[in-house]
């Protein structure tokens, strides 16, 4: 008997060993039992290493073993960024409102809104990288937005931020995109025949996207579709304000007058498009993209 409970002692020795045993990659047994601090400069070596995960989740159990610890708040910060490395943007986004949301007043807080608008931008990556010229008009530009608007806030808040400037060319790249795409959803109005959703959107991009390279671009479509839609004062106005301030748009002659269209969208069509479907003689609708001239991204001569 007495050796039977030796042999129990041992077993049960050796699989306590295998149960407590740890690895290179999870935090020490008694630096989780024993030290905040050394829970974090663990955490702080996986960071280091670019150890994401398991990083994320020792950030996690520190928060939850030492919620008002000394670490606690960096732990949050770290977490946000942590979540970005792994591309978990989402992840990243809902950390940072947390952040901001807990600690409205931390010194560091201008670093939870950056990351925010970071997060939003890296997301916005498909919409930005298929914005070419043959684009898609469902390409949703809600995450472009979003990051807008966190680095918007960013700047309000904390204008002095060592991550304003970043932010600021950020947004500069953001608003000419999005007045962009409001341009190529006008063109595709007037594929449609939709000329009050045409001029509503070219008008839309005068009024609240001034000064970007889709300005001249939104006066045209103004002008195309109220000249379409017999409005004919407000396409002269919009002409006049175009040949004003962009004189060398291509749709005005040498005299600045603007050359409409009349065939747009299947109208005026002759009897061989017709009877084709407009598979032959159909003039496509106008397509104002003048991005090679007024904007020095896509100027092939730069």
């Amino acid at each position: 008997m007495r050796v039977l409970i030796l042999l129990l002692l041992a077993c049960l020795s050796l699989s306590g060993c295998s149960w407590f045993s740890s690895s290179d990659e999870d935090v020490d047994k008694d630096e989780i039992r024993n030290t905040e601090k050394g829970f974090y400069e663990t955490i702080q070596k996986n960071l280091r290493t670019q150890n994401w995960t398991v990083a994320i989740k020792n950030l996690q159990a520190l928060e939850s073993q030492h919620p008002f610890g000394k670490y606690a708040e960096q732990a949050q910060l770290e977490l946000i960024y942590a979540y970005y490395q792994t591309s978990d943007y989402e992840a990243a986004i809902a950390a940072a409102d947390r952040f901001i949301r807990l600690h409205p007043q931390h010194q560091n807080v201008d670093y939870a809104h950056y990351m925010k608008g970071l997060s939003s931008f890296s997301q916005s990556r498909g919409f930005i990288s298929n914005f070419s010229f043959t684009d898609s008009t469902d390409r949703d530009p809600g995450h472009a937005r979003d990051s807008f608007v966190a680095f918007g806030e960013l700047l309000s808040m904390y204008p002095d931020s060592p991550y304003a400037p970043d932010a600021r060319k950020r947004m500069i790249y953001l608003r000419n995109l999005l007045a962009r795409y409001e341009i190529h959803v006008a063109n595709y109005y007037f594929k449609r025949g939709a000329y009050v959703a045409a001029a509503n959107r070219g008008r839309y991009v005068v009024e609240n996207y001034q000064m970007t390279p889709s300005v001249p671009d939104a006066l045209a479509i103004m002008a195309q579709a109220y000249h379409l839609l017999e409005m004919y004062d407000l396409a002269d106005s919009a002409v006049e304000v175009l040949a004003t301030n962009y004189p060398d748009y291509p749709y005005l002659d040498s005299q600045g007058n603007f050359q409409f269209r009349d065939d747009v969208g299947g109208q005026n069509r002759s009897l061989s498009s017709k009877l084709t479907f407009g598979l032959y003689d159909f003039a496509p609708p106008p397509g104002f993209d003048t991005r090679e001239i007024y904007n020095p991204v896509y100027r092939a001569d730069d």
